[in-house]
């Protein structure tokens, strides 16, 4: 009996097996919750980061209000640099000065002792007209980067204005180009208002004119003290030749003087001074290359031969003392253009009769070789000045005699008695202690012996 092949019971079909649904993306929260088992932690993680974000939207806040800022500044500008530039003055009117007023000095009395700046002299002359040395001596003392800025040196703004702050007192930082705009377009005040103008102008005229032309303008129109303006004016006055003619120590001395002409000048109650800015400006020369240090050492040695000078001034070294103290307080330009009214403690009478004395006594002791002598005459009370004569001739150049000896530092001689007898005198010493009148050296460690000697 065949047995029949039974199938093979099918097996159930089986339902197919769901993928497993993703668990959604923990948050940045949880994820570090997860991984930080320490709940603390996180939440004081999760506060900074709060605390970032919101310092971030602040930062965004603040960088669109500063850029915001940058470009009204530009805006600003532009309006003011294009006002600047339509409003700049033509060669002509940039070497043109408008006329001065006089300051008048006066005695106490009302007698007229000098005008200061009754007038200008002004002859222009060719930058290719000059030796080379006469614009590098200006270059190398006011601005040695003149050809390679734009009219303005940001250091020199940056010094002056570091100055401001804290000298509190507004002072210099200025480029050629600035004394050019300063000195023919704008007002003497000493503002910051100023100052910005005085900018602004500065960059218009670098963009309409070139180095040249700027260089042989300002050369035209400085003043060089009195009433010489421009180059030519000042070789006539201090020299008594032309511009071209001026040797390297002429040249350098005239290149000193626009920063304070009254002070500086070899005329001027300190003749000293013009000599030390004279030495500055051969030093400043040879140091950038314009000259050698032989050729500098050379003009420092050299014997000025200075014009001399006549004016119609009366008691010449009390005024000069006058005015140096007007340009400290009031500044150059209004003493010398401001037309002030200077009355003084001077008496003329009382002067011209110590100016006849004075010349009676050195007259009477030449032949000792004396041949210079001042004299001062004061009220004790008030400390008043009633006269005053510095030398025998103030017109006598070759002699000093622009040098005030009434106001010189000299040897104190006799009058330091009287201050070593006190210091004897408390110190236990009477007026019998005898003192030997003998040669004597004073050794002091270090230094070699002091041996005082009669003359």
């Amino acid at each position: 009996m065949k047995s029949k092949k039974t199938k093979p019971k099918a097996k159930p079909r089986q339902k197919p097996k769901r993928r497993p649904r993703k668990k959604l993306k923990k948050s940045l929260f949880n994820r570090l919750k997860a991984r930080l088992p320490k709940a603390k932690l996180v939440i004081n993680l999760r506060r900074r980061l709060g605390k970032l974000m919101q310092a971030s939207y602040r930062g965004r806040k603040l960088l669109s209000l500063l850029n915001k800022i940058v470009w009204l500044s530009v805006f600003a500008f532009l309006i003011f640099f294009i006002w600047a530039i339509t409003s700049l003055p033509s060669q002509a009117q940039l070497q043109y000065q408008p006329p001065p007023y006089s300051t008048l000095i006066y005695d106490r009395n009302g007698v007229l002792l000098y005008k200061i700046y009754a007038k200008e002299d002004r002859i222009p002359v060719k930058l290719s007209e000059l030796p080379k040395y006469v614009p590098q001596a200006f270059i190398a003392i006011e601005d040695r980067n003149f050809y390679h800025h734009l009219g303005i040196d940001l250091k020199g703004i940056s010094r002056a204005l570091f100055r401001i702050v804290t000298k509190k007192r507004l002072e210099g930082g200025s480029t050629i180009t600035q004394q050019l705009v300063k000195n023919t377009l704008l007002t003497p005040e000493r503002t910051i208002k100023r100052k910005i103008k005085e900018v602004f102008l500065a960059l218009g005229i670098e963009l309409i004119y070139t180095k040249d032309e700027i260089l042989e303008m300002y050369l035209n129109t400085v003043g060089f003290g009195g009433t010489a303006y421009g180059i030519e004016a000042a070789s006539m006055k201090y020299f008594n030749k032309h511009a071209k003619d001026l040797d390297l120590a002429e040249a350098a001395l005239l290149a000193g003087l626009p920063k304070a002409p009254t002070k500086y000048s070899p005329f001027g109650a300190n003749p000293a001074l013009a000599k030390q800015r004279q030495k500055l400006v051969l030093e400043k020369m040879a140091e950038y290359g314009y000259i050698s240090k032989d050729e500098a050492k050379a003009a420092i040695d050299q014997t000025l031969e200075l014009a001399p000078i006549r004016e119609d001034i009366k008691a010449p070294h009390f005024v000069m003392w006058v005015k140096d103290w007007l340009v400290d307080k009031y500044g150059e330009d209004l003493v010398n253009k401001g037309g002030l009214k200077v009355f003084t403690s001077l008496d003329y009478t009382i002067q011209q009769e110590a100016e006849k004395v004075v010349r009676q006594e050195i007259d009477k002791v030449r032949k000792y070789r004396i041949s210079n002598g001042a004299a001062l005459v004061t009220r004790p009370k008030t400390g008043e000045v009633l006269a005053m004569v510095g030398s025998y001739d103030f017109f006598d150049v070759k002699n000093d005699g622009q040098v005030n000896v009434s106001l010189a530092l000299r040897q104190p001689g006799s009058s330091i008695k009287p201050l070593t007898y006190a210091l004897a005198l408390e110190n236990g010493w009477t007026a019998s202690t005898v003192l030997i009148d003998a040669p004597t050296c004073f050794l002091v460690p270090g230094q070699k012996p002091y041996c005082p000697k009669n003359y």
